[in-house]
């Protein structure tokens, strides 16, 4: 490192705010401090300005309705149609010839589609879907990978009011299954497979296992031919090759369906506290007209940029800021469909490169990975197309933020630290690139129109300095409306821990732990809950452990997140072995591995297995999983006082250190 790096280095480390260059200011989109108070003057009326980003076929009659809280509705009265707020009405602008999608294959390849062309295809496929008897309100379950028919798909399930529910093409046959069971979902589109790090990966085999868990009849599956002569695979006689399903509808109009503001867009599937997971509904209007919106006001995104988000649309970064916000704005999305470090480890500096990418959305886990590199990957190219970047998923710790914003940014892009979740549907605290001051390892302030704050156990607000608890007073467009089939779950997951119900007084806590600074600036903690945050992907503990205890020879589990170099948070699993069983660790463990990537998908594969003969429990029988966490992290282990067995903990930790 020359002494002026060194210098620039130590500088950047002392440095703990940053302020957006003039120029980003001059051009963005929102720069007027005002409107936060605007908002706060103004509320609800204020997401006025959020629904106008959109097309309504009938004006809304209300913004809010609250009188059966927590279930409320927005825009209440209006309709519209999601598929065609992203696409005809462009077309109908004259901007048809605009780059709608740019897709990066893994191997090399490159497809790129018009508003025009995109368009089409839409409408090739939601003819297709209806010829299969695929009506509105059917829930159509996405089994697929990052290729351009996914989000064709969505889309098409949108332009005929159908809702989709994408799973993740990482979960398991058995994560497939349940959901589909769930959504009582009779409608399947998926693929042959799928390439990682250059190998062709079989998905049609592992999507039929899946299929023979859905315990009511599936009508239809559609499958990308994706792999072609990598693999032969024999088609069901109730599967059908999505190409030539098209073929036979090429060409077709088909008029986008006008659906309620509060019908429902999409499910999606998320971890909880139990093992089940849960089905977060998102509705048209509201979902629609808030990820426009902030992908309006915090990403600054344009018609005319050139936009990348490097989620996968299996999750809800995907859905909110890869398919339905920034097309709602007619912009240029880029998808990609493998990995940041194949074939080498510049690949996604070369894709920025090629693209011309103005604003980049990615997750710590991988700029803490291009640190780990070295920034040598990222001098090879030209990356100086870009003006925003953003941070999404989990919290970033200021030495990757800086990194961050020295290497890529080259100090020049303000960096957006977005906190949200799939229940918020977009973002709710984070900088206005525009307006903010930024402070590395702080996502920032509320939103304009969200009041998120910091409270203790008993809901009073903490001292600026404090840790506490995130919540949020009042509604938001975005929101969940409820879960699937159960809005008694509904409440008590979200609503019931800081509501007042006699009162009326609504509450929405996330469950994440936080601190708040005299600027009112939110530093995210982490999860106070029973799920554990993998490279920005939330799995529920107890769905893991669940996996491992029905391994034969295996008695009782438990799991915990414990810290990661790369991955921020990783799964530990701290087993014990049936009698007899004791002697046959590396066995267990090869079955309890292969049992969680059965259950759940690779995402959720244990960094390590510890087997001991006892876990860690208070004199009431409950796991300390808090001290399980601290051997996990290699932190300094806390108060065992309250243990009925506290030199199991010593004993844990000493094997940990030996292992």
């Amino acid at each position: 490192m020359s002494q002026e790096d060194a210098n620039l280095e130590a500088r950047l480390e002392e440095q703990e705010a940053f302020d957006p260059p003039e120029s980003f200011v001059e051009q963005a989109n929102v720069s007027d401090p005002g409107i936060y108070e605007e908002f706060e003057e103004n509320w609800p009326e204020c997401w006025e300005r959020a629904a106008d980003l959109l097309s309504w076929d009938e004006e809304y009659d209300t913004v809010l309705e609250d009188g059966n809280a927590p279930f409320y509705e927005w825009f209440t009265g209006g309709e519209l149609n999601a598929s065609y707020n992203c696409l005809d009405r462009h077309v109908e602008e004259g901007r048809g010839d605009s780059v709608a999608i740019e897709w990066e294959g893994e191997l090399g390849e490159t497809r790129s589609y018009t508003y025009d062309e995109l368009l089409d295809e839409v409408e090739d496929f939601a003819a297709t879907l209806r010829d299969l008897g695929v009506e509105e309100d059917d829930v159509v379950t996405l089994y697929m990978p990052m290729v351009p028919e996914l989000p064709i798909a969505m889309l098409a399930c949108a332009r005929i009011g159908a809702p989709h529910s994408v799973v993740f093409a990482g979960f398991s046959a058995d994560a497939l299954a349940t959901r589909m069971n769930s959504a009582d979902s009779e409608y399947l589109v998926t693929c042959d497979g799928y390439y990682r790090r250059g190998d062709a990966l079989d998905h049609i085999s592992k999507t039929n296992e899946g299929l023979e868990g859905v315990e009511h009849e599936v009508s239809d599956v559609v499958v990308v031919d994706r792999l072609g002569d990598d693999l032969d695979h024999e088609l069901a006689d109730n599967q059908h090759d999505y190409d030539e399903l098209v073929a036979d509808h090429e060409g077709s109009t088909v008029e986008p369906v006008s659906r309620d503001a509060e019908d429902m867009l999409f499910l999606m599937y998320t971890s909880g506290t139990t093992g089940k997971p849960k089905g977060v509904k998102h509705t048209t209007g509201g979902y629609l007209a808030y990820t426009a919106w902030t992908s309006h006001a915090v990403l600054d995104i344009e018609a005319d940029d050139t936009y990348w988000c490097s989620a996968d649309i299996g999750w809800i970064t995907g859905h909110s800021y890869i398919v339905y916000g920034p097309l709602a704005l007619g912009t240029t999305s880029v998808m990609y469909e493998g990995t940041p470090d194949y074939p080498d480890k510049d690949r996604l500096w070369e894709i920025v490169e090629k693209n011309e990418v103005d604003i980049f959305y990615t997750a710590p886990t991988a700029i803490r990975a291009f640190m780990k590199w070295g920034a040598e990957y990222t001098e090879n190219h030209d990356i100086s197309s870009l003006r925003l970047l953003g941070t999404v998923g989990e919290p970033i710790n200021p030495r990757a933020w800086k990194w961050y914003y020295k290497h890529i940014g080259n100090e020049e892009c303000p960096i957006v630290d977005t906190w949200w979740q799939t229940e918020t549907g977009g973002m709710m605290i984070t900088t206005l690139p525009g307006i903010n001051t930024m402070k590395p390892g702080s996502a920032g302030p509320p939103l304009p129109g969200i009041d998120a704050r910091v409270v203790d156990s008993q809901g009073e607000e903490v001292e600026a300095g404090e840790a506490g608890y995130v919540t949020v007073n009042n509604p938001w467009p975005g929101m969940l409306r409820t879960l699937y089939n159960n809005d008694e779950r509904f409440i008590s997951e979200y609503w019931q821990e800081y509501s007042d119900e006699d009162a009326d007084e609504w509450v929405y806590f996330p469950e994440d732990g936080a601190k708040i600074d005299d600027d009112d600036y939110i530093t995210i903690l982490g999860r106070v809950d029973d799920v554990i945050n993998v490279s920005g992907h939330r799995l529920g503990t107890m769905e893991i452990e669940s996996a491992v205890v029905g391994v034969e020879g295996i008695a009782e589990a438990a799991v915990v997140g414990g810290d990661h170099d790369v991955k921020g948070e990783a799964v530990y699993v701290y087993a014990i072995p049936e009698d007899g069983y004791e002697d046959r660790h590396a066995e267990l463990e090869e079955k309890a591995m292969e049992a969680v990537l059965d259950s759940i998908g690779p995402i959720a594969k244990p960094e390590e297995i510890v087997f001991t003969h006892e876990l860690p429990k208070t004199r009431s029988g409950k796991i300390m999983r808090r001290l399980l966490e601290d051997i996990a992290s290699g932190n300094e282990l806390g108060n065992t006082s309250t243990l009925r067995n506290p030199e199991v903990v010593d004993d844990i930790a000493a094997q940990v250190e030996t292992d």
